[in-house]
């Protein structure tokens, strides 16, 4: 009889893989955010850009968009890689199958690509650079988040993208977002579909 080396039933594997996502939503909405301070009064109503870049941080755009890496602390956001989606270099093996139960869908150890009955999702880039939101106009931008289709138009956004919540901002809103990702330096990644 064959025996793992760490005998684990159905309900301590669910409790570890609870803990390790209550760790995700601990840690990594702070990560790289360390001694930033909330914008002055007013700005944020003045300026787009600011609003946009406020907007991002809040959001949680960096949790999915940004590749976490392994640092002395724990994992944290690479901001050498802010917004660029999942990246194009990692090879990526088929994804576990997971028993039957509540669970219905896992996350790469990047945290940027994700995969459950719909299929798998590659966090895309969100940098102005041609692979990502370069070629996107505004209007394109605001309906993908309004309707939950690539450019407004195209296949569905799928999970673990929350959409439905970002169709709730305002229109200003969504131009923030839009206006500050235009100002964030560009980085050639080209997620794969």
């Amino acid at each position: 009889m064959k025996t793992s080396p760490l005998p684990l039933d159905r309900s301590c594997v669910c409790w570890l893989l609870g803990l390790w996502i209550l760790g995700l939503i601990l840690v990594l909405p702070g990560c790289g955010q360390e001694g930033a301070a909330p914008p002055a009064a007013g700005t944020l109503d003045e300026d787009p850009v600011q609003r946009g870049a406020h907007l991002v941080t809040v959001l949680g755009c960096n949790d999915c968009h940004t590749p976490i890496q392994m640092g002395p602390e724990g994992p944290a956001p690479d901001m050498s890689r802010m917004l660029s989606g999942h990246p194009a270099s990692l090879e990526m093996p088929p994804p576990p199958v997971l028993p039957e139960g509540p669970w219905q869908w896992v996350g790469a150890a990047t945290n940027t690509a994700f995969a459950g009955p719909w299929g798998i999702t590659f966090s895309p880039n969100l940098t102005p650079d041609s692979t990502g939101l370069g070629t996107w106009t505004e209007e394109m931008f605001v309906k993908a988040l309004r309707t939950g289709k690539q450019r407004g138009v195209g296949r569905p956004i799928m999970p673990p993208m929350p959409w439905q919540s970002y169709a709730q901002l305002s229109d200003e809103d969504l131009r923030a977002l839009y206006a500050y990702l235009k100002t964030i330096p560009p980085i050639k990644n080209q997620v794969p579909a």
